[in-house]
Formats: C-alpha cells, structure tokens, sequence
C-alpha cells in the first residue's frame, strides 16, 4: 500500500506537488499553512484534512514534505518546544524542499533523528508549471537508505531525479545552481539594457544571443519578459535576494572571493529594498533599463 502523505507549506509550488501527487494515487491526506485560507482551499479541492496544527500533519502522514520559506521557518516548523511536526514522529519521513541553508538541513536531520524520525533533503531547481506536472528537478541529501525509501513518490514529482550525497550537500549544489542563475539574470538584464540604450532591435540582439556564447537557459525564460517588462512571478526578486546571500556567504565561509555573486545579491538587495522583492527574478532589468528605475 502506498505510504499516505502530507504537506507543510502550499503555496504555489507545494499547492501543486500535494496536486500532483494526488493525480498519481497517493493519500494526500493533510495539508497545513501559516496562511491558513491557502491550506483550507486546497483541503477542500483534494480531499485532504485541513491540519490547524503541526502535530496534526505528523500524526496523519507517513512521509511529510515541508516547501517553506527561509531557515526561521524550516526551523520553526521543527521546534523543540510547542506545536511542531516533532510530536509523535517515530517512524516518520520529512522530505524538506526549501532553499534554505546547509546547516539549516544538518540541524533539522538531527532533530528528527532525536524524535525518532528521518529527513531528505529535497532541493529543486525548477517552477511552477514543473511542480505541477511532475517534471521538477529535484536533488536529494540525507542517508542513501531514506532516499530509497521515498524513491517512488518523488519519480511521481521529478522528471530529474539526483541522489547527491550527505544532508548539506544538496543545499549546496542548490545555492551555487542559484547563485550563477542569478549572476546570468543580472548579466542579461545589463546586456539587453544597454542594448536598448544604444538604440539597438532588441528581439534581434536576443536572437543573436541565442545563437552565440551569450546564450544561457536565462535567456530562454526571461529575455523576453524583461524587453516587454512582463515580472509575472514565477521566481521572485526576494527568493532571489535570499538565494544569492545563502551562496555568497558559502563562499565567505570557503574563504573565497566572489565578486560577481556579490554584485549580484546587492541587485537583488535593492530590488527588495524598492519594494520590488515579489516581481519575478526577472524585473532586475527595471534597474538596468535607461528611463525605468534608475
């Protein structure tokens, strides 16, 4: 029988991997969040219970997926004291999808561990759309034992699917994947702004990337939006903001000196501090375009 799941976190991409789940015959069978209208919606749309507690989600699942926000919440949502998914967790997994900090993912193996339960690292490098279609590529960490386990259910999500090796080190594939995304995003949105301010045929020059080394997947999903300044958010300026300081202060902490990530992080730091923090990545062009935001 297939082990019954549960969700911690469903806002757009938990919402759709709880759904695609669904879709594949797996029990989805409790779905809980801060915002508690989002959990009840999807509650009522897939027939899950609508958890108004955490301990609620442990007890009603064999494998709980968390899809949280930053390291404050992965934590909290693992808290020692109080309500928390540690309560009555012997036996249970938590597959932790959040780009969140290495040490975070250390820290939350060993509080499960310590409560009896397991946990995998579930990092992804994909969207929306892929959440929703099972095509997500997904990079795991934690005991090879524990991601065999779970195997089955995340084929169901991830088109993609990577055992990289002990808990923290798909945190860290994940930050640097980021961390050039991001530096690529930058370097677009200053290529095709200065494009525009010479006075050049943006879709040409786009094509002309395409065709040359200045390609990238960057290029692909983004290009266009930042010539027609379409930032419908998929992957915000502010997740970026936090992904781009996770890999910057690797790279401190390695003893490196990375200028281009940290040129980057300060783009997407003023972004956030514009107020511009939940427009998709690709609105960094509103500060290189000539007559947007300077």
């Amino acid at each position: 029988m297939p082990e019954s799941i549960a969700f911690v976190g469903v806002g757009r991409m938990g919402a759709n991997m709880a759904r695609r789940l669904k879709d594949c015959g797996y029990a989805v069978t409790a779905v809980y969040d801060v915002h508690a209208p989002s959990a009840a919606g999807l509650a009522q749309e897939i027939g899950a219970r609508h958890a108004r507690t955490l301990a609620e989600v442990t007890a009603a699942a064999d494998v709980i997926f968390t899809v949280v926000t930053d390291d404050a919440a992965q934590l909290g949502v693992f808290a020692r004291e109080g309500d928390s998914l540690l309560t009555g967790a012997t036996g249970k997994v938590f597959v932790n999808c959040a780009t969140i900090t290495p040490a975070t993912h250390v820290e939350v193996e060993k509080r499960a561990r310590a409560a009896g339960a397991v946990s995998l690292e579930g990092c992804m490098a994909s969207s929306i759309p892929q959440a929703r279609n099972g095509t997500l590529y997904l990079m795991c960490g934690g005991d090879r034992s524990t991601f065999e386990r779970v195997k089955p259910i995340l084929e169901k999500l991830s088109t993609a699917l990577r055992y990289i090796g002990s808990t923290g080190q798909a945190a860290q594939v994940k930050a640097l994947v980021n961390m050039v995304m991001n530096i690529n995003t930058a370097a677009l949105a200053e290529g095709l702004g200065l494009g525009a301010a010479l006075g050049l045929d943006l879709p040409m020059l786009r094509e002309v990337f395409l065709q040359t080394g200045a390609n990238s997947q960057v290029l692909k999903t983004d290009g266009e939006d930042m010539q027609n300044r379409d930032h419908a958010c998929f992957f915000s300026a502010a997740h970026a903001a936090k992904d781009s300081t996770i890999a910057w202060v690797l790279g401190v902490q390695s003893g490196l000196n990375l200028p281009l990530a940290g040129a980057t992080k300060q783009q997407y730091d003023r972004m956030v501090a514009l107020g511009l923090g939940e427009l998709d990545k690709s609105g960094i062009a509103e500060l290189t375009f000539k007559g947007r935001r300077a």
